[in-house]
Parts: structure tokens; sequence; C-alpha cells
């Protein structure tokens, strides 16, 4: 993982039931599945314990860790983002394996006042860094203004990224893949830090701590997966937990209706059908001839369409209204 100071967020959220498991998952206390990583008194717990405020000052960020690690799983968690100008706060995840590690990520990029704020999803697999697997998108809400919920569900065999309960992206294993799809046992992260060099528009923005400290309030804590050993790295609940987790992976034609509409309107980049980057799609991709059309039309550089000149047309921010539709 990236040694730079961020802010991630873990995924585990306002909703306690979770379509497909049955059975209610319950929410954990700040200390009964998490540790504190660093940020000595910029961690605070509120709620006896079941909200965790982390916040960012000059002197530093602040995170905290899963007490086990896991292998698959559903991680949510309710978040409120700091408020007013970010530009260059960040928030992600990471795990133990320095080499070649695995990384499933949801990320803030920190925000200029007045501007949409963008949220990007990532997956590295066995070190694989060379190979970003990056998506970005504009949230059709401001998630300093109010508590939403970020999912990650991770199985054997696919990845979803869920905000508020509609899945934003799926992402399916390939045996063209091998171990570039994560597969290790993970530590689940929250951390708050500075990203001034390369996170708002590629560093453009920086950090001003005129406006800190920068606050990023966390509730409804799950963690529900394979816990295993941190020596063996096995566990025997594994076998039942992976099957439900495979049932609750199915994405309804309701619920493929909303991804599709939401990816449609808000998603700004996809690595897949970046030509820069890749003169071939990595193995993995499975190009879709609409999100191709339209991210070159949004981008021609990037995604491989004619270069235009004169003013590009930008997105309203009136999109935000579009929420109920998706």
């Amino acid at each position: 993982m990236t040694k730079l100071p961020s802010l991630f967020l873990v995924l585990t959220l306002v909703s306690v039931f979770v379509c497909g498991f049955g059975k209610r998952i319950p929410i954990l206390s700040f200390d009964e599945g998490y540790s504190q990583l660093f940020g000595d008194d910029n961690l605070v717990l509120h709620r006896d314990g079941k909200a965790v405020h982390l916040s960012l000052n000059e002197r530093t960020g602040s995170g905290f860790v899963s007490q086990d690690l896991y292998l698959h799983g559903y991680f949510s968690a309710s978040i409120k983002l700091p408020a007013d100008y970010t530009a260059g706060v960040v928030m992600s995840n990471g795990d133990m394996f320095e080499k070649n590690h695995d990384e499933i990520d949801f990320e803030f990029l920190g925000n200029i006042r007045g501007k949409d704020w963008r949220i990007q999803t990532n997956i590295y697999g066995n070190g694989s860094t060379s190979v970003g697997r990056e998506e970005r998108y504009n949230l059709w809400f401001d998630p300093a203004d109010d508590f939403h919920q970020y999912t990650i569900l991770w199985t054997d065999s696919q990845i979803i990224f869920y905000i508020d309960n509609i899945p934003i992206r799926e992402f399916k294993r390939t045996a063209a893949m091998g171990g570039d799809f994560p597969s290790k046992p993970m530590s689940l992260y929250a951390t708050i830090w500075d990203g001034s060099d390369w996170a708002t528009n590629g560093g453009k923005y920086r950090v001003n701590y005129k406006y800190a400290p920068y606050v990023a309030e966390f509730s409804d804590l799950i963690l529900h997966g394979c816990a295993v050993d941190p020596i063996e790295f096995s566990s025997k609940k594994c076998d039942t937990t992976s099957q439900s987790l495979e049932l609750s992976a199915t994405i309804t034609p309701s619920q493929r209706s909303k991804m599709d509409s939401f990816r449609r309107k808000h998603m700004t980049y996809s690595y897949c059908y970046d030509q820069t980057r890749y003169k071939v799609p990595p193995v993995e991709c499975v190009i879709n001839p609409r999100e191709a059309e339209r991210l070159k039309r949004f981008d021609p550089v990037t995604f491989g369409g004619r270069r235009h000149h004169g003013k590009r047309h930008h997105r309203s921010r009136a999109s935000r209204s579009e929420a109920d539709t998706i």
C-alpha cells in the first residue's frame, strides 16, 4: 500500500440488515473490532464507543485498524466527511503484505469548495501496483452534510462496492488474472492524511491548514467475514461464511439497473478505457461500448477519441438531483 497520509474508508454502514444474509449483522463498538493505528489524541470515541472521529491537523493525521485479519467478508461503515475546503485530504485502506500485498480501496480525494465531491475505488492483487485498477466517480450528494453508507463485499469470485446500498462497481475474478485478484488475509484500515502531492486534481490543490482540524466521523461499524489466524492464515469458519457471502453477492435486476444508471451519470474515469496508460486493456476488463463512448466524449485524450478544440462541456451541478432516479 502506498505509505502516504490518507483517509481510508473501511466500509461498514448504517444498514444493519444485509440483503442475502437472511440474518441480522451486529454493529460493533470500536473496542470490539478495532484498535488505534496512529494519531494519538486525533482519534476520539463518541456515543459509548459506537462512533469514532478521525482528525487531521498540521501535526498528524490518524487512523484505526481491525483487530483481526479477514479472508473475504462484508465490511461497512457510515461516514460523514470533513466540511468546507478539503483539497489534499485523503481517506483509504491497506494490508499487512509489503511486497506482494492485496488491497481493496474506497478513497475520497479531497474537495474544492463549490465543486462535486469525487470518490475513487481501487483494487490491487499480489503486489501488482503497476496495474492500477482505479475508477472515479462524482457523488450526487455532499458527503459532508450527513452520514452515508460505504460498503465492500469481497468474496472468492468477485468484489462489489456499494454506496447507500446501491452497487456502483462489480469486479469479477477471471482465470487470466492469476494472483492479481485479492486473495490474501487483510486487515481493515481507516485513515485520514495529507495527500497534497497527488490527491486533488493531481496535486494541484494542497491541504490548507487554515481550515484544520479536518474531522471524519464513522459510525455503524460492521465487520462480517472470515477472521483468520494471523500465523497460520486459516479459519474453520471460513467455509460457511464464504458460502453466505457468495449467495449475498448476487446483484438483482433492480440493483443492476441502479448500478448502470450510477455509472452512466457519475463515472468519470475507468482504467479499462485509459488508452494513455494501457495500449491493451488489462486481461480482466470487459469493455462496455456505451461506457467507452461516453468516457471518450468526456475526456477524448485519455479515452482515445478525437481532440476537440474550444471549450469542453462540463456536467452541471444539477446532476446531484439525479439521485432519485438512480
